[in-house]
């Protein structure tokens, strides 16, 4: 199972650390975990959630309330197999580029 950190994804929903806490705080759907560090780690699913809450609220005009509204909405819905095929694929297509990523990172020499 893949696991992401929060700089992770930050860095892929272009908000800042706190947003992301504050959005966890109010949705929760959203259930992050915590390595043995400390640091807090999100799942695949927890992703998902992260990256339709940011489209609805940056790119929809959602208010978080809405958007909330809407993701609950979502996953309760008729089309339930087609999400859950969509979010098995959307969760795939973000473990393969996190891995890219690592691999990319890994190969820019230090300064």
């Amino acid at each position: 199972m893949a696991v992401y950190t929060m700089t992770g994804v930050s860095e892929l929903l272009n908000v800042k650390p706190h947003v992301i806490r504050y959005w966890e705080q109010e949705i929760p759907l959203i259930r992050s975990g915590r390595d043995t560090y400390g640091r807090r780690i999100y799942s695949g699913r927890d992703l998902q959630i992260l990256l339709r809450l940011r489209h609805l609220l940056y790119n929809r005009r959602f208010t978080l309330e809405g958007a909330k509204e809407e993701l609950y909405r979502e996953m309760t819905g008729s089309d339930q197999d087609l999400h859950s095929r969509i979010s098995q694929l959307r969760s795939e297509l973000l473990h393969i580029y996190f891995l890219l990523k690592e691999k990319n990172d890994e190969s820019v020499p230090a300064s």
